[in-house]
């Protein structure tokens, strides 16, 4: 275990015991957040592979036009930076009164959201650019624009379901808490 980890243990854990094991229904209610955050997540992943794969192959999906295509990465960029922003103005603020990865000053989390805008900017600039025929579309920029930025984005988009999982939320929130949680 890093030394970061055992801190935010040390620091969220009110007791170092086991916990008696969930029922199902508890299970479902500490597990909540995670699996609402994993069907936004999904879009993420499943949106980004399209791209990706289109820029590492230099082949767009065939039943897409260039248009239709850049639509596909512009809307992958609002739908990233709308979830980022719904999160850190109404879920992380809560979540960090107990939980430091989620604290808007020093935490993991908001620290990683941060390093994808970096690169999630530049992307968008440049897609939002080629759809308005200001720029000529090539498949090696767009991999260029997400090659700086996408192993950090898969990481966050992991650890932070893994964050919000019931054997962690549990350990920090009652479950009267977790069903008044917003999402």
């Amino acid at each position: 275990m890093t030394g970061d980890k055992v801190a935010a243990k040390d620091a969220t854990t009110p007791e170092t015991k086991d916990l008696p094991p969930l029922t199902d229904h508890e299970f479902k209610i500490f597990n909540r957040l995670a699996d609402r955050m994993e069907q936004f997540h999904n879009y993420f992943r499943q949106t980004w592979n399209l791209l990706w794969t289109a820029a590492t192959t230099s082949r767009r999906p065939q039943n897409l036009t260039v248009k239709q295509f850049l639509n596909e990465a512009i809307s992958f960029t609002s739908h990233l930076s709308a979830h980022h922003g719904i999160e850190e103005a109404h879920v992380f603020p809560l979540l960090a009164t107990r939980m430091p990865e989620f604290d808007p000053k020093r935490g993991k989390l908001v620290k990683q959201h941060e390093q994808i805008h970096k690169g999630l900017e530049e992307f968008e600039a440049y897609v939002k650019k080629c759809h308005a025929g200001k720029e000529e579309f090539e498949m090696s920029v767009l991999k260029e624009k997400m090659e700086g930025w996408g192993g950090v984005l898969w990481e966050h988009l992991d650890e932070e379901v893994r964050m919000l999982g019931a054997d962690r939320m549990r350990r920090v929130w009652s479950k009267d808490e977790m069903m008044r949680m917003p999402m």
